[in-house]
């Protein structure tokens, strides 16, 4: 064999040892995801180890390490991702919201999708599974509440925004700019965390479901008229 030759095929061969491409890397990358959410879904963040999520995910233990140093990490990049879906799907229904003719119109429709997105079944557990390790993992469960409520905060941060910019700042003054990330807050307070508090506590998804129309209603029309007198809609 020439020089050339074994030049090509030890190039060859480095290439199968070596890295995947970009495209198998990120489909590995999800297989192990979808593996740890459904791991730990069914054992909690306590009961699942890393050796069960490589199993499910058809993955060595070392392609999992490379990604995630450990198990508190793989949790976190599944809330993360789950988060990420979540939020897209919010986003978008962002442009839904524009069909709405008033502020509480808008508002109504926008927080509607927002619990409804939420109340996911899914969802629910892996926010019960890091809550369950607060005192044994606090950095878990604070970073999960810190992605859930930011992320969160931010999509209605931007419809305020937009609703500011349509001149509805003149009717709700708090909508000043350096007032948005804060009054979101408010907002996922009074609309959202009263019905996803009742569901991580145990309450009928289906029930709370079928609740989502009157309370949004109600917390809208609160917000909107506190925020119209300045107060920032503080419940």
């Amino acid at each position: 064999m020439t020089t050339a030759i074994k030049s090509r095929a030890a190039e060859r061969g480095a290439g199968r040892s070596g890295r995947p491409p970009r495209d198998q890397a990120g489909e590995v990358e999800e297989r192990i995801l979808d593996a740890a959410q459904k791991v730990f879904l069914e054992r909690g963040f306590d009961g699942a180890s890393v050796d069960e999520i490589a199993e499910v995910a058809r993955a060595g233990k070392p392609t999992i390490y490379a990604r995630f140093p450990h198990k508190e990490a793989i949790f976190i990049a599944v809330v993360e991702r789950m988060v990420r879906r979540r939020t897209e799907i919010v986003a978008a229904g962002r442009l839904s919201a524009e069909a709405g003719s008033t502020t509480e119109e808008r508002l109504t429709i926008f927080a509607t999708l927002i619990l409804k997105t939420a109340l996911v079944e899914e969802t629910i557990d892996l926010v019960r599974a890091a809550i369950a390790e607060a005192r044994r993992f606090p950095n878990l469960a604070s970073s999960v509440h810190r992605l859930v409520r930011e992320r969160g905060a931010k999509e209605i941060a931007q419809l305020l925004s937009e609703l500011a910019e349509s001149g509805d700042k003149a009717r709700i003054p708090a909508l000043a700019p350096e007032r948005l990330l804060e009054l979101a807050r408010r907002f996922a307070e009074l609309v959202v965390q009263p019905i996803m508090m009742r569901a991580l506590f145990g309450e009928d998804l289906a029930t709370l479901r079928a609740e989502i129309g009157p309370h949004v209603q109600q917390a809208v029309d609160f917000f909107v008229a506190a925020g119209g007198h300045g107060g920032g809609a503080r419940p």
